[in-house]
């Protein structure tokens, strides 16, 4: 069930987003006159096709799904034909150079006004996420020595507003790549405020694939270890504890939470603990010995406690809504260029380059998450495809948009023979990039 969902769910994240970049440069096409024959949805052997319009444009699915195409009339393709006299001034190449940069930029900039649309409605909506509030801090971490102490809630990072955890861990992000440090601008829970600074030695080396904010020993706050549900028969309705009861300490050792409490009993080893409990405001002591689960492969002993984290629901109207849906698509945009430069210059892995079966992951396992969690990888990956296609790569958008701006620059066009060098090259490095990108994937899976 789980491999027809992710499918489904690549499918549906890629396909749209497919038909979104093209139709941005079959639109531009035809609104500067240029006769479009056919538009296809996937690459390969056509298995569907139907025409439709005063020009019949051919509108084609085709058996491979990455990717898609617009063709133009255009007299450098062998299988045109002579263009009749009535056509020529609607073929490509007989377009300015202005017009030619406007349908080849269309498809990209297409992606990235989706990518906006689908964060302004998604913030429009409102967004239920966990808070910026902290857990308590370990004393050896980065937080620690920052004056965190838990239960202090992050209103900004380096000026920025943040009112979310994945906001918070996106600036934190953000300061990783740029180098430099990250100034958080907290309220303590009495009241109080101050700046706790992550400096940038402490945030240098950091994989942002990873758990940046858990590294930095910082954590979504949880409630107290409060028991909501004693199970029938298992250790802890043995030792007497009740719902209602909260868990104090263990052997000694304070219980900030209930996340805290399932660490604890897990790392037992299956010895009688000591635990602290406070009932109806009076504290005693149990004895409660854990029992090995050999479904869960740990200790338990078998308590329910809430351990969600504090929530907030994020609304913005409609003009705020837009700003913030232009300013994440640039953030992220800017974010994978230096990411990209990274792997280049060797900063950064190059085992960061994913391909299509960590999408289709990361696809399923966002849809299974709900709606509005696979709309902001939806648009996630717009931004990537759009910046992609930017690359100054021959055969990509970007390698068409540096040949445009050498003519601008040079008043002429780039001589054929180079550029056919060119496409070779940039097919080359194209195929060694997804060989790269699929090699990735399968180890990640291994």
């Amino acid at each position: 069930m789980n491999f027809i969902t992710t499918t489904l769910a690549f499918l549906l994240a890629l396909g749209p987003l497919i038909i979104f970049h093209e139709l941005g440069h079959y639109t531009v096409a035809r609104l500067c006159g240029v006769k479009v024959l056919r538009f296809s949805l996937g690459m390969g052997k056509v298995v569907w096709s139907r025409r439709f319009g005063r020009d019949q444009t051919e509108w084609v699915i085709s058996a491979l799904p990455l990717g898609g195409y617009v063709k133009m009339l255009d007299a450098r393709d062998a299988d045109a034909g002579p263009i009749a006299a009535a056509e020529l001034a609607r073929e490509f190449t007989r377009q300015s150079v202005w017009r030619r940069i406007a349908i080849v930029a269309a498809g990209p900039l297409a992606n990235f006004l989706l990518a906006i649309l689908v964060f302004a409605g998604l913030s429009m909506a409102g967004t239920v996420e966990p808070s910026t509030r902290l857990r308590a801090t370990a004393d050896n971490s980065a937080a620690w020595q920052a004056g965190l102490r838990g239960g202090e809630k992050v209103a900004a990072v380096n000026g920025k507003p943040v009112a979310s955890w994945p906001e918070l861990r996106w600036e934190i992000m953000q300061a990783i790549v740029d180098k430099r440090a990250a100034r958080l601008d907290v309220t303590q829970p009495r009241g109080g405020q101050f700046g706790a600074i992550l400096p940038a030695s402490a945030l240098a080396g950091l994989n942002i694939e990873s758990d940046v904010l858990a590294t930095l020993g910082l954590d979504m706050a949880r409630p107290p270890a409060v028991v909501e549900k004693v199970i029938a028969g298992g250790p802890g309705e043995r030792a007497g504890l009740k719902a209602g009861d909260q868990i104090a300490s263990i052997d000694g050792k304070a219980v900030i939470d209930g996340i805290a409490l399932i660490e604890r009993v897990r790392s037992s080893g299956g010895h009688a603990l000591a635990v602290a409990v406070v009932r109806a405001g009076a504290p005693f002591e149990l004895a409660v010995t854990p029992e090995f689960d050999a479904a869960r492969k740990s200790w338990v002993i078998k308590v329910a406690t809430d351990s969600a984290p504090e929530l907030v629901t994020v609304v913005s109207g409609p003009f705020e809504a837009l700003a913030k849906g232009v300013a994440k698509t640039w953030d992220t945009s800017v974010l994978s260029v230096k990411m990209i430069g990274k792997m280049i210059t060797g900063e950064v892995s190059l085992k960061n380059v994913t391909g299509p079966i960590t999408i289709a992951d990361y696809a399923g396992q966002t849809a299974r998450a709900g709606p509005t969690v696979f709309l902001g990888f939806i648009a996630f990956i717009s931004i990537s495809l759009g910046v992609m296609n930017l690359l100054p790569i021959p055969v990509l958008d970007g390698g068409l948009l540096l040949y445009y701006s050498l003519e601008v620059l040079t008043g002429r066009p780039l001589p054929e023979r180079i550029g056919a060098y060119a496409q070779r090259a940039g097919v080359g490095l194209l195929v060694m990039l997804m060989a790269l990108a699929v090699f990735n994937d399968v180890a990640r899976l291994l």
